[in-house]
């Protein structure tokens, strides 16, 4: 069922991993014969994502950076299906619609149980594996470990938040994925950083990434960071980087993420 590595993972020598799920871009060519053209432009996409962090092999930084696209399985949602904001518009592990509510499949294409399920098996579940021995591994060696889940959305998304999303999104599950100083310290530094606005637990507090790994009381302490597609992008539709916009975001990025290799040495 595979074509391709499911991921590509760097192992690093610091406490700090960083996941990366919905960077891929590749799907099976069986799938892609059923897809839609619009979903076959990975609209969804979070975008130039390991670009942006792409100081993190010489900060010693292990990398989890997924190959194959969102619409194959979402690795950043839980296998039983169930909501991460019940009440809220969502998509599936395995989704069916783009944000913008077009479907993916064309009519009577869509994967049924048994598909889904090989997906999760196939592509979904060794993704898991490796953050949970990498994790633990990291733990070992120094006492605790730190994840952090790297994304990007489109600013402005009406099926999910109404009007424009600050630049920086940091979820920590309402503090409870991670030592709520961490969260506090990490909304506190970005909020220092012009023109950049951020938020700590607003719309997205977090996937199932996020939720599932931060255990604190088992010294694992997980963050997400949903990034404005608008800081680094002149036109969002396009999907193109911009590169002053990427620069200036990297320069930051790299501050923040010494703030997550350091925040437990300083404590």
């Amino acid at each position: 069922m595979s074509e391709r590595k499911i991921f590509d993972f760097v192992q690093g020598d610091s406490p700090l991993l960083v996941s990366m799920p919905h960077v891929g871009t590749s799907v099976p060519s069986a799938m892609s014969e059923r897809m839609t053209a619009q979903a076959r432009s990975f609209p969804d996409t979070d975008w130039h994502v390991h670009q942006l962090y792409d100081f993190l092999e010489e900060l010693g930084v292990s990398t989890l950076k997924a190959n194959y696209s969102r619409y194959v399985v979402d690795l950043n949602r839980a296998p039983g299906g169930e909501s991460l904001y019940p009440g809220q518009s969502v998509t599936e592990v395995c989704p069916t619609t783009l944000f913008n509510d077009q479907p993916i499949y064309n009519h009577g294409s869509e994967p049924d149980k048994a598909e889904i399920s090989a997906r999760i098996d196939t592509y979904w579940q060794p993704y898991h594996n490796c953050i949970d021995i990498e994790l633990k591994r990291i733990r070992d060696k120094f006492g605790y470990a730190v994840l952090l889940d790297a994304h990007s959305i489109k600013s402005r998304v009406p099926r999910f938040f109404e009007g424009q999303l600050p630049d920086f999104n940091w979820g920590t599950a309402d503090g409870s994925s991670c030592d709520p100083l961490l969260g506090e310290r990490l909304l506190a530094e970005s909020t220092a950083v012009f023109p950049y606005t951020p938020i700590l637990n607003g719309r997205f507090k977090g996937g199932f990434i996020t939720r599932n790994n931060g255990r604190p009381n088992e010294s694992i302490h997980a963050v997400q960071l949903e990034l404005s597609q608008a800081t680094y992008m002149d036109d969002e539709d396009s999907f193109e980087i911009s590169p002053a916009k990427a620069d200036l975001l990297r320069s930051t990025l790299k501050g923040l993420v010494t703030v997550l290799l350091n925040h437990f040495d300083k404590k």
